[in-house]
């Protein structure tokens, strides 16, 4: 007899059809038989649907900040929590795969603001291949993985910001080809981090071809989401158009002053270019503020070198005042060409514990308590920190998120950062508000329509063979969920909160989350690539 069957339940099915009332049986992992109500004899357990509950696929996370988490915390509660079965990772150009020695022990430093930087994990792989291996050793949810183009520049060029050399853009074509044909599903790149962005457009197209040629996508954190933002876009837009490469333009906002009511701008450039026939989609989160790392603040020219060469330049008086003109006179490109608004910057997380009483509060809030200059108190945290305080960014417009998450080449991401004690509450909360709040309250999206954007999208964009979609003979990554009570409760002041109206998840066939409880079940794995056949599975 088979596994389990969903008797008597709405269906939505991840297409952007209609709703539609049947069984759906789940045997060895897969979805086995899809039937009419009631057709289906029986199974070794039966779960009835009633009135208030849908089965969707499981939620596809576009854009995650896991790398880590997935391994110190498998049972991933934040996301699977939200119905989320498969996340991307590897994003903004910074992970841990490829890797050496050299380049790991800037990383690990470098982005502990984003994953944490934990002693006793082990670090053992090096490459992609050993990276993904390391997570079929038992995750709650699936994952993909983006080779980082920052961590392949700091491999092969270091952490100088210089052009690259016509043989170091080679070895670093080859180190991409390498781990794409390991089960990457293409490269992320983010243009406002260091070594990424130091970048020129001519090295990304060379990087580009290679994805393109493997049946990948790029998915850049472009040079800006504030003053040029729209020329930033244009410019991953033409990469597309000169290498063939698939682009997927990850967190696609429009946020500061400058870009208020821009959207549709924005928009008509992506629509003309699936008029020319590119292969051009976008994922959002449904927040108005961002969220990065403090020193993510910086001018470039502040980080080159590395970390230690930035808290040496933080510490050299006449370097900081320099800096200090960047951030609040000219515009330093790390905050995306506009000058930083100190009002707009909230500490979320520490990695020194003695800075436990900041977390919250924005900067210049703390430095009106300390009587003194807001950039000082900018230094002194990341001085202070060793570079590891993350923010979030207060900077968003709601006319914007509106009109984005309503194109036809959307998909939604979290773009969460787990670490921390006041995370951004997308952390929690993402899938749930667009199905509660977007949905349900606004009425922006259907049910159905909202679904396929966190579903059928993204396995396409994945080239997921057998996900995405109920449908029989796919992977039975199931969500049941109640429409009419989905919400995200996670808040800013409070964003560590479960949301409510998700009853079960299913990962590869498995109970992940029971009656809104894990069950510590960890069936998920590593989805890989297959550049011969140009599939994910």
């Amino acid at each position: 007899m088979a596994d389990l069957l969903f008797r008597t339940i709405d269906i939505i099915d991840g297409t952007g059809a209609p709703r539609y009332r049947g069984d759906v049986l789940v045997d060895r992992g897969r979805i086995a038989e899809i039937a009419g109500p009631g057709a289906i004899p029986g199974a070794d357990r039966i779960v009835d649907g009633g009135e208030d509950l849908v089965l969707a696929p499981g939620f596809i996370d576009m854009h995650a900040h896991s790398d880590l988490h997935l391994l110190t915390e498998p049972e991933h509660f934040p996301k699977l929590s939200q119905g989320i079965t498969t996340e991307v990772i590897g994003q903004d150009g910074l992970s841990y795969a490829p890797i050496d020695d050299a380049a790991l022990a800037v990383l690990r430093r470098q982005i502990a603001g984003w994953n944490g930087n934990p002693a006793d994990l082990d670090f053992s792989w090096r490459t992609v291949a050993e990276y993904l291996d390391r997570l079929d050793q038992g995750i709650t949810p699936n994952a993909a993985y983006l080779v980082p183009q920052g961590t392949l520049r700091l491999m092969v060029v270091g952490a100088e910001k210089r052009p690259a050399t016509p043989e170091e853009i080679q070895r670093m074509r080859e180190l991409l080809a390498d781990s794409l044909a390991e089960g990457a599903v293409g490269m992320s790149s983010g243009l406002t981090y260091t070594p990424g962005m130091y970048a020129d457009t001519a090295e990304l197209a060379a990087l580009c071809e290679v994805v393109a040629a493997a049946g990948g996508y790029y998915a850049p954190h472009t040079r800006s989401y504030g003053a040029g933002a729209l020329n930033a876009y244009a410019e991953m837009i033409d990469l597309a158009r000169t290498t063939g490469c698939a682009l997927h333009l990850t967190h696609a906002t429009l946020n500061f002053g400058e870009n208020r009511g821009r959207a549709p701008e924005f928009l008509a450039m992506i629509d003309a270019a699936l008029a020319d026939g590119h292969d051009v989609t976008l994922d959002t989160y449904p927040y108005l503020p961002g969220s990065t790392t403090l020193s993510a603040l910086l001018p470039s020219w502040a980080m080159s070198g590395g970390p230690d060469a930035a808290l040496a330049r933080i510490a050299d008086e006449s370097t900081r005042i320099r800096i200090a003109l960047d951030v609040n006179l000219h515009g330093s490109d790390g905050c995306h060409g506009v000058t930083v608004d100190w009002e707009t910057i909230q500490i979320s997380g520490v990695g020194n514990t003695a800075l436990d009483e900041y977390v919250g509060r924005t900067v210049a809030e703390i430095a009106a308590d300390r009587d003194m200059p807001p950039v000082e108190v900018f230094f002194d945290l990341l001085t202070r920190d060793q570079l590891a305080t993350t923010i979030l960014q207060h900077v968003g417009h709601e006319e914007n998120v509106r009109a984005i998450m309503r194109h036809s080449r959307h998909m939604g991401g979290s773009d969460a950062l787990l670490v921390g004690d006041r995370p951004h509450p997308r952390a929690w909360g993402t899938f749930p508000r667009y199905l509660g709040h977007y949905v349900r309250e606004l009425g922006l999206l259907d049910l159905e329509d909202c679904v396929n954007h966190l579903t059928g999208r993204p396995a396409q964009r994945l080239r997921l063979r057998d996900r995405g979609l109920v449908k029989p003979g796919y992977a039975a990554d199931l969500v049941v969920f109640n429409p009419r009570t989905i919400t995200d409760t996670a808040t800013f002041e409070n964003p560590k909160q479960q949301a409510h109206g998700i009853r079960h998840v299913l990962v590869n066939g498995e109970f992940a989350l029971e009656d809104g409880k894990a069950t510590g079940v960890r069936a998920g794995r590593a989805l890989r690539m297959d550049p011969a056949r140009k599939e994910t599975r």
